[in-house]
């Protein structure tokens, strides 16, 4: 596996609302930092970046427009020269220019991180991967919540992230470590 040089990283929802108590246990303590690690290694690199951040259409959401669950945490805020897509579901490809820019810019490999791993990262890798896409999910750059099963059984927070990995894994995408990817670039 190789990490092409005009790779993009996704950077998915690292808005301060992601980080309110009222969404429950989540997993994955040290996701941020793995995030943060290849972020840092896509600006020295010169790689493209893309942040995707969600501007939600329900008032009850944490990502509501005109409160500060939309705003960028800081160590997350996007630089000169980044890209910046803003969406209204969780496929970051729905309603946005996502696909149109990044096949412009010649990007046939994506690398995608943040959250929440069943729902936003989840839905845009699936997509990424139909439309073809050479698609890398960074499996500890990326976390979600406890979440009760369709039956109403409890799911722990790792049981929703394990089993989203696994949805994606060889069909849609391939879920790989953050250390896997540092040494494939």
């Amino acid at each position: 596996m190789e990490l092409q040089k005009n790779a993009a990283l996704i950077l998915i929802d690292q808005q301060k609302g992601i980080l309110h108590p009222r969404l429950g246990p989540r997993n994955n303590p040290g996701a941020e930092l793995r995030m943060l690690e290849l972020l840092g290694c896509w600006r020295e690199s010169a790689r493209p970046i893309i942040h995707v951040h969600h501007l939600s259409r329900s008032e009850a959401s944490v990502f509501w427009p005109g409160q500060s669950g939309v705003e960028v945490q800081e160590r997350f805020r996007p630089m000169a020269g980044e890209g910046l897509v803003q969406k209204q579901m969780p496929d970051a490809f729905c309603g946005t220019t996502l696909e149109a820019d990044l096949r412009s810019a010649g990007i046939g490999q994506l690398v995608i991180v943040g959250v929440a791993t069943n729902n936003s990262v989840e839905s845009t890798a699936r997509t990424a991967g139909n439309l073809g896409f050479d698609t890398w999910v960074a499996e500890n750059a990326c976390y979600t919540f406890d979440k009760p099963d369709f039956f109403g059984y409890a799911r722990s927070a790792a049981e929703v992230h394990a089993m989203s990995l696994g949805n994606l894994h060889g069909e849609y995408a391939t879920v790989i470590s953050v250390e896997r990817i540092l040494a494939a670039g």
